[in-house]
């Protein structure tokens, strides 16, 4: 199992969580990853944590002013992305070409979708990974894995009938490790999380819990 933290813009110490993402990933043997903003990449992998960037634009090398180009987050430490995710939507041609921009870099990827019909059609593009997040629940004290189930299960097989080979990971509301064992039982092989570490008085022991019923 996965667990990948996305940092947001919270005001939250990026590089205390990466850290204590490192440890607890280490004590457990659970792979844990921190998704920093560009400008912080570069510290959080300083810490030894895996590193991912929060999106990359489907750009080469050139005058793009304002976007993320793929090459720059690896540069910084940086060895996966998020593509597509809710707060940042994209056209399905954007995200193919997010996709590619990102595996010519050498990323891993991860494209999020809202529902199991966006995760078929996410899944054919080739990411090594989808994440299905109903935006209702993005944020929120309910688990996609605990308060609509069928969306996982669901997403699960939309993306085996596409590319059994593409990982299904699942988010929104994951904060607690009943939500993540959840998850692995509906099929997931990761979760996106954000506020649940991220906004957490004490990251680590909020890790801790999360990885318990993994370690």
């Amino acid at each position: 199992m996965f667990v990948l933290v996305n940092l947001k813009t919270y005001p939250c110490d990026s590089v205390e969580v990466a850290e204590a993402a490192k440890d607890v990933s280490e004590e457990s043997g659970v792979r844990i990853g921190v998704a920093a903003q560009d400008a912080d990449i570069a510290r959080v992998a300083d810490t030894g944590v895996e590193t991912w960037a929060q999106h990359v634009d489907p750009i080469e090398y050139g005058s793009n002013t304002g976007h993320t180009l793929a090459e720059t987050v690896a540069e910084a430490g940086a060895e996966g992305t998020l593509i597509n995710h809710s707060e940042n939507r994209l056209k399905l041609a954007d995200i193919d070409g997010s996709v590619q921009a990102a595996e010519r870099a050498g990323l891993e990827t991860c494209v999020c979708a809202n529902n199991p019909e966006q995760i078929g059609a996410v899944t054919a593009l080739g990411p090594d990974s989808v994440a299905v997040e109903p935006p209702e629940l993005i944020g929120g004290d309910v688990s996609v894995a605990t308060g609509d189930p069928d969306i996982v299960t669901d997403a699960v097989e939309a993306a085996e009938a596409v590319d059994e080979d593409v990982e299904v990971y699942c988010g929104a509301g994951i904060s607690t490790g009943d939500d993540v064992e959840s998850a692995g039982e509906l099929g997931a092989t990761g979760v996106l999380l954000a506020s649940g570490v991220a906004k957490a008085d004490d990251p680590r022991a909020a890790l801790e819990d999360l990885v318990e019923p993994l370690a």
